[in-house]
């Protein structure tokens, strides 16, 4: 959609833009359920005004946007991304008071009414504006090129001691009489009739169509942006595989909900330390996670390579499937993780490789407290064997339990999800999973067989 000549000292580290936060309704349609996001219309305008935003090693971060859109009200409303797009409304020419309410929205500090211009007239453009006032953190730039119809705004949010009008000259000289010369509009093809994946897809390319080493493939499934070097076979595979493995999702766990008629949306990073930028600390011990919020998959390249990411993406992507047909109610952790883990070592049964008969009796033991936890006790202090327990259990219900005479364990699952989206309480679904005592007992007792028996 844009391009540039070449980097600028603006331009150091592109970051992709966040992709709009979605709230879940839950439809019915002819009698079957689907779930319908509606996203917040701040995000949704921010997600196409905003064009790219860079950040330096000395964490001062240049956003570039394009004024064309008018703020819509804001609010608790929340809008689909087809609604929103009806409902559009441009910026005219002359008014002065709708840009500066997108100025409002987009200034990294509170801007003033009352404009400021350059010293001196910039060869190339009609105006240029500062809305920044006495403020020494940041500079907030709007300005229309010669020649040009829209207008742009440029923020510049500085380091600690940097000299506000030694910083304002450079942008002058290195961005206004530069690299925003070279600011070219690729005409966008308008979309005939679209629909929500093709106004998501959209939105995805847009994330990074500013940054010259970020891809976007799309698929019927999914649709992909990464940074990752050479990586247009390895997304190939990718997408073939993400199209299989939904497929197998469904089969296994269906819901009252169809979890796998949406778009999925994966971010993949070359670089850990750019993932953790995004992920948070917090996260540091992960190599993907799914945005429940965002709507979207976000991982980096481990040192295991395009193989490891794909059994991860494996083990994120059921994450993804089981929150759409779950309502966006949170499962619980051995139906969440146990899956997940399941689909990421692509439905092995060797769990328990090398375990003696007296540690799986310890272990099946241990089945009712893992099916009790909620996710603060799975991810303690036994996480990786919690892990691994929640794992055989989904193993046990997909190889072992259909064998065992009468099925008596043939509704688990789907007693699960039909208790999970009526009572939007995990630990009531997995009691309605498994009815009574009884059956938990003779639950653990068929775990015990199969594992012995393998």
């Amino acid at each position: 959609m844009w391009l540039f000549a070449a980097a600028s000292l603006f331009m150091v580290h592109g970051a992709p833009l966040d992709m709009p936060r979605a709230t879940a309704f839950l439809a019915r349609e002819d009698g079957q359920y689907r779930l319908v996001d509606r996203y917040s219309v701040f995000d949704l305008w921010t997600a196409r005004t905003v064009l790219g935003r860079w950040y330096d090693d000395d964490f001062r971060v240049f956003t570039l946007s394009e004024l064309k859109d008018e703020v819509p009200p804001l609010g608790d409303e929340t809008k689909t991304r087809e609604d929103y797009e009806s409902g559009i409304t441009a910026i005219e020419r002359r008014d002065d008071e709708a840009r500066f309410r997108s100025v409002e929205m987009l200034s990294p500090v509170e801007p003033t009414k009352k404009f400021a211009h350059p010293r001196q007239p910039v060869r190339g453009y009609k105006e240029v504006r500062y809305y920044e006032g006495t403020n020494e953190s940041a500079i907030v730039a709007m300005y229309l090129p010669e020649k040009g119809k829209t207008w742009f705004l440029a923020t510049w949010e500085l380091a600690e001691g940097d000299d506000i009008g030694e910083k304002r000259a450079e942008f002058e000289r290195f961005w206004l009489s530069g690299e925003a010369k070279e600011l070219k509009l690729k005409e966008e093809k308008p979309l005939k009739h679209p629909g929500e994946r093709d106004l998501l897809k959209r939105d995805v390319a847009h994330s990074v169509a500013m940054y010259g080493n970020w891809h976007f493939t799309p698929s019927e499934e999914f649709a992909v942006i990464d940074d990752l070097p050479n990586s247009k076979s390895f997304m190939a595979d990718f997408t073939h595989e993400m199209a299989r493995v939904r497929d197998r999702y469904r089969e296994v766990l269906p819901g009252i909900v169809d979890g796998g008629n949406v778009l999925g949306v994966a971010r993949i990073f070359a670089d850990r330390d750019e993932y953790l930028d995004v992920a948070g600390e917090d996260k540091a011990w992960t190599a993907a996670y799914w945005s429940q919020s965002r709507r979207e998959l976000v991982a980096y390249l481990p040192e295991g390579g395009e193989k490891e990411l794909m059994k991860t993406m494996r083990h994120e992507a059921f994450h993804q499937y089981l929150a759409y047909a779950g309502s966006m109610i949170m499962a619980s952790p051995w139906i969440n993780e146990g899956y997940a883990e399941y689909f990421e070592h692509d439905e092995a049964t060797d769990v328990f490789a090398g375990a003696s008969l007296e540690e799986l009796e310890q272990y099946s033991a241990y089945i009712s407290t893992i099916l009790a936890m909620d996710y603060e006790q799975f991810y303690g202090e036994n996480a990786q064997f919690n892990y691994q327990m929640a794992r055989s259990i989904a193993c046990f219900l997909e190889q072992g339990a259909p064998k065992v005479r009468f099925e008596p364990f043939k509704q688990v699952k789907r007693d699960y999800m039909k208790e999970l989206v009526a009572s939007q309480d995990m630990k009531s679904a997995t009691v309605a999973a498994f009815r009574n005592s009884d059956t938990l007992k003779l639950f653990v007792r068929e775990w015990l067989k199969f594992y012995q028996n393998m």
